[in-house]
């Protein structure tokens, strides 16, 4: 008996049948069983099924002799599923990577529960991806729950594909789909109403395919009318089981939202269905309806109804109205503050910061902030920042202010110096007379600025031009080295001076300061840690590939050892995170960094990094510790991005091109052997330059203050020429 059985219903899905199938096959867990069923396709969805079934044992087809539809042909399978567990996989969808394993694991952890839901993300036509928007339902429980308890569960998009279903309670319970569309709806509701046991698991283990045509329930038809059935079957359940009653007024509430959408959406019904369609809704929503319960909208005519829809058109188009005029406004107040600027004098006291695309007190701007405080008291330093969330993220005493805000306006007109780590907004008109200090986030190795405009897939939605007007603001550029200061007059041809500083963020890192992030994650004091950052790629979407399995790494690092995992800043946000890093952590297999606001804390508690092309391993490479740079696709990222030096060649520590070499240099100790600290000291040498702990003293002194203070001792002599690749490019 296997321990999944996948039940795969096709019709005319010749195009994508291959990909759904080879993301099931290919899995790592391979205990499964696929019952794949032909619902009389009339393309060559059949024959593709049965090659599939020639040559691997694990898949069986029936081929059905009438086209059923998809809730009967899923009905067809049943009978064959022999696995512990059920899963539905639609057949223009596919399982992401490990999906089944995180799947069996999550089940054997929670004691096979009657139901366990997953995580998906949308997969769109023209290349995105979107990752379920209530994600955080499936982190907020754990362990094994009912409805009733977690009733949030039931907010989650009524499908039956993002389920894993234990067979004996399906069976116990006669749960089947029926005729027409909306068939997951009187399905899903009494399978999640009468579990006794619901585990949730935080991992995106299907990617939902958006289609640009052929998905049913995008087709004008009256076949959409089949929702008041659905509705009808989800009450029946409900009668049946007076245990249920209770839940009637969210079902109704429910059923009422769920019909006005569709008929609210403009590709589902004929235009002169739609009245009937709203009249038969109302008849069902009073029919159901609970004591007390209000009818809304539901209760009138369909003319009122529509009179409602139009005026909430009107209201929407004179919200847009209004936000063009404010913008506007907006734009002639910041022209009015500027001329007003022009009156009124600078503030020499006043410091302007952001960083992090106004994201909080990070990286070198925050750093100098901190040393302006100590040494600089007469100096008033304002944050920028984007939203209320990132203000709460604050400290209590640092004063900021929010970005557009009539405020920030006024701030922007007077103050003196404005410090940043990104380009500040095009609003922003520079006076004559203040100071923009750009720190930049960290030692470039990949193609930025002008340097873009031959690399047409890294710059996609990047205006470069846009981009160097922004930068002619610059008056000071800081550098940690010679390679910096290069490739920024290089990259930004604009009217800036660079300053031989170092990096601000970088001086807890010379000095090797205390870190409490052991503690806070509970990772043991003599474990070594090793950091893997990885850096976004330009050859994908979204940027997101797996190179590394980390459960795999984690295990191959062996007792001792602690796998911490910092993404990119860029991916903090997106599908990155649930393709399995959330749930590792989860788990406790690694630690999940990537959401750490202070990186230096993340740098500080790691004995070794293993990184690819990202920035971090020329801060990193201060505390002169092991670094293994892991370069399997150097080539791609190198075509589609550009880099400046060859980091294969002058690496900071060993470079690996597969797994294997990977996994081998840790197992063997070749990590931290000689050669490595020989690698380590060459690089550091040239990279760390004027890194000597003092560099956001000496940005205060010289360059906010207008002190003297001597440069950094340059540690090695002018590097050999030819060594970058910038004099080829």
């Amino acid at each position: 008996m296997p321990r999944f059985s996948l039940i795969v219903p096709c019709f005319k899905v010749q195009g994508f049948l291959r990909e759904c199938l080879d993301s099931v096959l290919a899995q790592s867990f391979h205990d499964i069983e696929v019952i794949a069923v032909d619902d009389r396709s009339p393309d060559g969805s059949g024959a593709i099924l049965d090659e599939y079934a020639a040559r691997d044992p694990r898949v069986r087809v029936l081929h059905l002799p009438e086209n059923v539809g998809l809730g009967r042909a899923r009905n067809a399978g049943l009978p064959h599923a022999g696995g512990d567990f059920l899963l539905f996989l639609d057949s223009d969808d596919t399982l992401t990577p490990g999906a089944l394993q995180a799947i069996a694991d999550r089940l054997t952890e929670t004691g096979d529960p009657d139901v366990l839901v997953f995580d998906y993300a949308r997969t769109y036509w023209w290349g995105g991806t979107r990752r379920n928007a209530l994600a955080e339902v499936l982190s907020s429980t754990d362990g094994v729950f009912t409805a009733a308890e977690h009733p949030e569960i039931l907010d989650l998009l009524m499908v039956v594909w993002n389920k894993a279903y234990r067979r004996d309670f399906v069976a116990e319970n006669g749960f089947r789909f029926p005729p027409g569309y909306y068939e997951d709806t009187p399905w899903t509701f009494p399978v999640l109403l009468g579990a006794g046991r619901i585990a949730t698991l935080d991992r995106i283990c299907l990617n939902y395919r958006q289609r640009r045509q052929g998905n049913i329930l995008s087709t004008t038809s009256r076949k959409h009318f089949d929702i008041h059935d659905q509705y009808r079957r989800v009450f029946e359940y409900v009668d049946s089981r007076p245990d249920l009653a209770s839940w009637r007024p969210y079902l109704h509430r429910k059923m009422g939202e769920h019909c006005l959408d569709i008929l609210a959406k403009p590709d589902r019904l004929p235009p002169a269905a739609k009245g009937e369609f709203f009249r038969r809704t109302a008849a069902l929503y009073r029919a159901y309806r609970p004591e007390g319960a209000d009818l809304g909208v539901l209760g009138g005519s369909y003319a009122s109804y529509l009179l409602r829809q139009q005026a909430g058109r009107a209201g929407r188009e004179s919200g847009r109205q209004a936000l063009r005029v404010r913008r506007a406004a907006g734009a002639r107040a910041r022209r009015a503050l500027t001329g007003l600027g022009g009156h009124r004098a600078l503030d020499e006291r006043l410091v302007l910061y952001s960083a992090s695309s106004h994201r909080g007190l990070r990286g070198d701007p925050a750093a100098v902030y901190r040393k302006a405080r100590e040494i600089a008291p007469g100096l008033r330093g304002v944050w920028v920042v984007k939203d209320a969330e990132a203000a709460a993220a604050l400290p209590a005493d640092v004063e900021h202010v929010l970005l557009d805000s009539p405020e920030y306006r006024r701030l922007t007109a007077r103050a003196k110096f404005l410090v940043n780590d990104v380009n500040w907004p095009g609003s922003l008109v520079k006076r004559p007379g203040s100071v923009h200090i750009h720190t930049h986030r960290g030692t470039p190795l990949k193609y930025l600025g002008a340097d873009l405009l031959g690399k047409p897939g890294a710059r996609l939605g990047l205006d470069v031009p846009q981009m160097l007007r922004r930068a002619d603001r610059w008056d000071h550029s800081l550098v940690a080295n010679r390679h910096s200061e290069l490739v920024w007059e290089r990259a930004y041809p604009c009217h800036f001076t660079s300053a031989r500083t170092g990096s601000p963020r970088n001086d807890v890192l010379v000095h090797g300061g205390p870190s409490d992030f052991r503690a806070r994650y509970g990772i043991p004091a003599d474990h070594t840690v090793v950091l893997y950052a990885p850096t976004r790629r330009d050859y994908v979407r979204g940027g997101h590939v797996e190179r590394i399995d980390l459960a795999r790494f984690a295990a191959d690092l062996g007792a001792g050892h602690t796998l911490v995992v910092r993404l990119h800043p860029a991916l903090a946000t997106g599908p990155a995170r649930g393709m399995g890093l959330a749930e590792l952590h989860r788990r406790g297999i690694v630690v999940d960094a990537t959401g750490e606001p202070h990186g230096e804390q993340v740098l500080l508690a790691a004995d070794a990094l293993v990184t690819d092309y990202s920035s971090i391993m020329f801060d990193y490479a201060n505390l002169d510790r092991p670094i293994v740079v892991h370069a399997d696709d150097w080539a791609a990222y190198t075509a589609s991005r550009g880099a400046y030096l060859d980091i294969t060649a002058e690496a900071p520590g060993h470079v690996s091109h597969s797994y294997r070499e990977l996994a081998w240099l840790f197992a063997s100790g070749g990590w931290r052997d000689e050669e490595s600290a020989r690698l380590r000291a060459d690089f550091r040498s040239r990279f760390c330059e004027f890194d000597d702990g003092r560099a956001a003293e000496r940005v205060v002194r010289t360059l906010l203050l207008g002190e003297s203070m001597p440069a950094p001792d340059v540690r090695v002599p002018e590097p050999a020429p030819g060594r970058d690749l910038l004099a080829s490019t």
